[in-house]
């Protein structure tokens, strides 16, 4: 026999082996062959061949029954060794009586049950929590328990299928979980990779789904932002320092965050205080004290008369809160969860402290000063507006421009006069052009109509801030021309029109080979990635779709049609309007419905384009035979089933790469699921597109799951294949 031979206990494996041999022993004449099992004389233990996974060798695996109905006075059970996967009812932690460490440790490969590089254990210094270790270093902490859940893992609590304990006394330490309902199997993996995977058996579909994972995004990785600061995925960098302190570096906070943060003033010990902090994971818990029955007002005095304390918190979120947890040293570990219910009492000086008491009086005294100069500031704001509007004409006049002026005859003969068989689109300022310059350079240019509404220095601001925007997946603006009543913007010209005039026909679909699509859905990621992160503004697109997709002659995506677009300041995360304008289809929910943007918007328009781009088919004009759902319900379905591949568009099926185009429909799910907080940033759409091998979350069902209306699109009736079809800024206030 070639390959690895060993020995292996395999509680976790669902054997399946016929027993041909009705003996519980072999001797040195006799043999047991493949296919052979060995059964115990009480019928308990069945010994056989197996082979895991792809791998080709065999290996001895011993089934048995102790986890069913045995009595317990065993001397060995199986549970106690839980290999790489944890059973319903099976312990992580520690016996303090026999120390006997009860661990999860991964596979070598998929392929490969021997020992990886991985260990799931818990660490009972100080308040225990669960670590995965690799090798000796810490990669992942659950945070400690709160009564409910790990404050590292708020979504694993318990629920209608699923109940968590932790037990902690003298005798033991450790965490176990079991299941509501028998009839639906469930297990956690430690996989080769580290990553903690909670699966369930989908009898339908005959496979595993990935319920969900402990590890998600960089924020999990142990200790990422140093003592004294916070880690926020959606933010760029994600690390940022908790009130009260500061970068220890400085000139590195921008890259490197390892050192993490120092505090802004010393601590005195005798007129210090605590800042509270909510919404975050408790810090890592080694070098903590806990107490079950104090109360909080007691831990906050404890605390204080220590000068070694530097932080606490209640033990026990329910019924109020209860217990006591005090941390020494530096606070490390720490992100924000909005979910997480346990608050931080942070030790800060005296006079962070009076920062934030004046901050708080600043506040009243604003609210004050602003109802007894309301008449005031109106009359100044209708003085300054009077004025403004006087001196509007010399400024624009003076003020430097940023971009190219092109004079009226030049744009004039290049679009032969604006001539009608130049028209190339109709976008919602006016008629879009194509012209040659004297150069021979193709353009397209942009004509406002007079009745835009647009007045002369509002068109003049967004060429200011639209010739900021500079990257290779967005449309470039070569210029504009400014003379009399006449305001145009002139862009680079893209021969092969947009997306949709090829994914959408019949007939020019097949010359998208998966190549090019994939290439398109990944350009069209980073020139969104731009917008939401990168560039000098902050910019949400609000009208992302295939028709907004244009192509230039390399076939590269450039993102267009800026007319809906908002900036939001730095610390801007959300808005809303009462006026919603879009393409339904490609709307996220919660605009559709509330009004509401942010960058999750934007993520759920670039989910559908994806999952277009996959099949050729356009979700609002989705139809299938046996049920009624919208292209994102019906991918959403094939994928839980398992079938995901049935998506792909029938002229690609001899180019696609099957690996790139499930990451895509995954990928392309996680944008579109229905709460805007577990979409994905950009950042990670882009990560998990580029990268092969990653293990990523497994998608939620999707915005508008169960609803169709007969209404395809609130733009208008021209939402056909419009080649360059460009429109201008609309810039709302903050």
């Amino acid at each position: 026999m070639k390959g690895l031979f060993s020995l292996c206990i395999c509680c976790q494996f669902l054997c399946i082996l016929v027993a041909s041999a009705a003996l519980d022993t072999i001797t040195t004449d006799k043999s047991i062959r493949d296919g052979d099992t060995i059964v115990s004389a009480g019928g308990i233990y069945e010994l056989g061949f197996f082979s895991p996974g792809n791998s080709k060798n065999r290996y001895v695996g011993i089934c048995d029954g102790n986890d069913r109905g045995m009595e317990n006075n065993f001397a060995w059970q199986s549970f106690d060794y839980p290999g790489n996967t944890l059973l319903p009812g099976m312990r992580i932690g520690k016996d303090l009586v026999t120390g006997m460490d009860w661990c999860v440790t991964s596979w070598k490969s998929t392929d490969d049950p021997t020992r990886g590089e991985y260990v799931d254990g818990l660490d009972s210094h100080g308040y225990p929590q669960l670590f995965v270790w690799k090798n000796s270093s810490i990669v992942f902490s659950s945070g400690p328990w709160n009564g409910i859940a790990f404050s590292g893992s708020p979504n694993n609590k318990p629920n209608t299928y699923y109940s968590f304990k932790f037990v902690i006394n003298q005798q033991e330490i450790y965490y176990t979980y079991t299941i509501r309902n028998d009839s639906m199997p469930t297990r956690v993996v430690l996989n080769p990779s580290g990553v903690l995977e909670h699966l369930t058996w989908i009898e339908r579909s005959q496979s595993w789904f990935l319920y969900l994972t402990a590890q998600f995004d960089n924020c999990d990785r142990f200790g990422l932002c140093g003592p004294y600061s916070s880690c926020n995925i959606n933010n760029s960098p994600p690390c940022d320092c908790l009130k009260g302190f500061e970068p220890r570096y400085p000139q590195d906070s921008a890259t490197d965050w390892s050192s993490g943060c120092v505090r802004s003033t010393s601590l005195d010990c005798t007129h210090d205080g605590f800042l509270k902090f909510t919404g975050i994971k408790m810090p890592d818990s080694r070098n903590s004290w806990y107490n079950e029955s104090m109360n909080l007002e007691d831990c906050e005095k404890m605390c204080l008369a220590d000068c070694n304390c530097t932080a606490y918190s209640d033990l026990d979120v329910r019924n109020g809160g209860s217990g006591c947890l005090l941390w020494f040293g530096e606070l490390i570990d720490i992100r924000e969860f909005s979910q997480n219910e346990q608050n931080l009492y942070v030790r800060v000086a005296a006079p962070e402290l009076d920062r934030t008491g004046r901050r708080k009086r600043s506040v009243l005294i604003g609210v004050i000063s602003a109802v007894v100069a309301t008449f005031i500031l109106s009359f100044l704001a209708w003085f300054y507006f009077r004025r403004r509007k006087r001196r509007r004409g010399l400024e624009v006049e003076n003020e430097d421009m940023e971009l190219p002026l092109f004079d009226l005859v030049t744009v004039t003969s290049a679009s032969e006069n604006f001539s009608s068989a130049n028209v190339i689109g109709e976008g919602g300022f006016g008629p879009v052009y194509k012209g040659i310059l004297p150069n021979g350079q193709d353009i397209a240019v942009k004509r406002l109509s007079k009745h835009s509404g647009q007045g002369f220095q509002e068109f003049k601001n967004e060429i200011v801030l639209i010739s900021k925007l500079q990257h290779r997946n967005l449309v470039k603006l070569l210029g504009c021309c400014l003379e009399g009543e006449e305001r145009m913007l002139i862009y680079e010209f893209m021969p092969n029109a947009s997306l949709d005039y090829f994914i959408f026909d019949t007939n020019r679909k097949a010359s998208l080979a998966w190549k090019n699509r994939f290439e398109i859905a990944m350009g069209i990621s980073r020139g969104l990635l731009y917008l939401h992160q990168d560039s000098r503004l902050r910019i949400i697109h609000r009208d992302l779709k295939t028709s907004n997709i244009l192509l230039d002659s390399d076939m590269n995506a450039k993102i267009s049609d800026f007319g809906l677009a908002k900036i939001f300041g730095g610390d801007q995360v959300e808005g809303k309007t009462k006026r919603v304008i879009g393409t339904y289809g490609y709307m996220s929910p919660e605009y559709a419905v509330d009004g509401k943007y942010s960058v999750k918007s934007d993520v759920f328009s670039i989910g559908v384009i994806i999952l277009e781009i996959v099949s050729g088919r356009k979700n609002r004009k989705f139809r299938h035979l046996e049920h009624h759902h919208n292209l994102l319900g019906h991918a959403w379905l094939l994928w839980s089933e398992g079938n995901a591949l049935e998506l792909i568009d029938e002229c690609i099926k001899e180019s696609f790469s099957e690996s790139q185009v499930l990451r895509c429909i995954q990928v392309g799910l996680l944008c579109v699921q229905k709460l805007p907080e577990d979409r994905p940033t950009m950042a990670s759409v882009v990560f998990w597109l580029g990268n092969e091998g990653l293990v990523l979350p497994q998608p939620k069902k999707p915005g508008f799951f169960i609803e169709r209306n007969s209404t395809e699109s609130a733009e208008s009736p021209d939402e056909g294949c419009l080649s360059n079809n460009i429109s201008i800024t609309v810039l709302e206030p903050r």
